[in-house]
């Protein structure tokens, strides 16, 4: 038996065991060539690819290192007794060939597939295998499976109340923070909304990312659960309550390579909303040349696969249309982004009036899933809980009861004006340029980092006028940043002032 060390490496998910090349236990050439070892001890497994260590520092010959994720995820503490054997490939990888080779997959196979995936039985190789395979051909049958499965691999969520209601917007928009205006919004009013949100992958904040600038937003399913009961919504992390654990470890690997079909999307969306035990769904989808739609029509189909899965799954589904045509709100990145958030709650002057707006068609949508309000007067209602400071209130006791940050975190202070190249108005915003840049400057790891927009499309603008203001933390990040903007503003302007 070899002991067990925690490894302070982060390997980003996967999970990886280091043996000394001097373990007289074990031959470490022979299992090298496994390249995949099962950690094993009773009652406990762990599938792990196996690094061989020259560093007595790292790992003695007398110990088994893992990783910061694959020692979390075995459970058992420093030094614990455990044994190591060759891992036998899981039999899901059957169906993965079949799936490769161009052949439908019945939902069992799928099944299977989706909890070895959760249990991170497979490869980055292997998962990258199995999402070209769907992503070249996917039926709408071997969706729903997909979707099915994913709900099925972790916790499931229950709520007392016969109707509970949740939003999505499929993203690609800067800022756009609506979520967080939502919540408080339609939990004054009364209907259970618990939203579980995920952290940013590729643009410059997640809704949990944000929130966490005000909040814990790392909540276990219990606590979760008493939030909403407290409050009547909630803003959390999905991926600690473990909600379609497999859909997380799918889309670590789907970001690098570009892979967004309409059928992976749907299933990864509707099996987060399945396991957090909605009734009825909102998603928002928004429309424009740099969004993920760029046409009405991609925006059908995908309307039409979403409402689909909702018909098969029990879930009701209603599907809207938004402009996506530019950024949403001022701020891009988390502490601009909450700045802006708590502007619009508390109905401040300066509150960006086109979050304000979108965020009250979507909660008056949710609204009128009510049947004590009067057909037409969702908007009406939720416009009055605003106005009247309700939303501010609940947003208040949603913050407190999830543990309100006691630091205050600023936006960056190295910060640089982009300013406009000549005088007219301004025609475009490139969003995924602008979302490059916010990351680029730092965010989401940086809270305080990204941009500040000054203009927005259809402002009038003189030559040198500031166009938005980037925020960094670090020298490293603010120099990449202000090269990138350098290059290109991502603002058009054209005409006249």
């Amino acid at each position: 038996m070899l002991k067990l060390k925690r490894v302070g490496i982060d390997t980003y998910g996967a999970n990886v065991a280091f043996l000394a090349r001097t373990c007289e236990l074990y031959r470490p050439e022979e299992f090298q060539a496994f390249k995949t070892i099962n950690v094993l001890d009773e009652g406990h497994s762990l599938l792990a690819s196996l690094m061989i260590v020259d560093d007595p520092a790292i790992v003695a010959p007398d110990e088994l290192g893992l990783s910061e994720q694959a020692f979390a995820r075995l459970g058992l503490e420093a030094e614990h007794p455990v044994r190591i054997a060759p891992a036998q490939p899981p039999h899901s990888l059957e169906y993965l060939r079949k799936k490769i080779l161009g052949h439908t997959l019945e939902a069992p196979q799928i099944a299977a597939i989706i909890a070895d995936i959760a249990s991170h039985r497979y490869a980055e190789m292997e998962i990258a295998a199995f999402l070209v395979s769907c992503a070249g051909f996917l039926t709408t049958a071997e969706m729903l499976a997909l979707t099915r499965a994913m709900a099925d691999a972790g916790n499931r969520l229950s709520w007392r109340a016969p109707i509970v209601v949740d939003k999505h917007c499929i993203g690609g928009i800067p800022g756009n923070r609506t979520s967080m205006l939502v919540v408080p919004i339609v939990a004054a009013h009364g209907l259970p909304i618990p939203k579980s949100s995920s952290r940013a992958i590729t643009s410059p904040a997640g809704t949990a990312d944000t929130m966490e600038v005000l909040a814990r937003v790392d909540l276990s399913s219990h606590e979760m659960q008493k939030v909403v009961d407290q409050c009547g919504g909630c803003l959390v992390w999905g991926g600690h309550v473990n909600l379609s654990p497999a859909d997380d470890v799918l889309i670590s690997v789907e970001r690098p390579l570009g892979i967004d079909t309409r059928e992976q999307m749907v299933a990864s969306i509707m099996s987060k909303k399945i396991s957090a035990g909605s009734t009825h769904l909102l998603i928002d989808i928004p429309i424009g040349p740099s969004a993920k739609v760029r046409s009405h029509g991609d925006a059908m189909r995908l309307r039409k696969l979403f409402e689909y899965v909702g018909r098969e799954v029990g879930l009701h589904v209603d599907v809207i249309t938004t402009d996506g045509s530019q950024p949403i709100g001022r701020g891009i990145g988390p502490a601009l982004e909450a700045r802006d958030v708590m502007n619009v709650l508390a109905c401040a002057p300066e509150a960006p009036a086109d979050l304000r707006e979108k965020s009250l068609q979507l909660a008056g949508a949710l609204l009128e899933n009510d049947p004590a309000l009067q057909g037409g007067s969702g908007y009406a209602r939720a416009k009055q809980l605003l106005e009247s400071g309700a939303a501010l209130a609940t947003m208040n006791r949603i913050i407190d009861a999830q543990g309100r940050q006691t630091a205050a975190i600023c936006p960056g202070n190295l910060t640089h004006e982009i300013t406009a190249p000549r005088s007219g108005r301004v025609e475009a915003i490139d969003c995924y340029r602008i979302n490059r840049l916010a990351r680029l400057a730092g965010a989401p790891m940086d809270k305080g980092a990204g941009v500040d927009l000054l203009c927005k499309v259809g402002d009038p603008v003189e030559a040198g006028a500031p166009l938005y203001r980037i925020h960094a933390c670090f020298d490293s990040d603010f120099g990449f940043a202000r090269a990138f903007a350098q290059e290109d503003s991502g603002y058009r302007i054209g005409g006249t002032a």
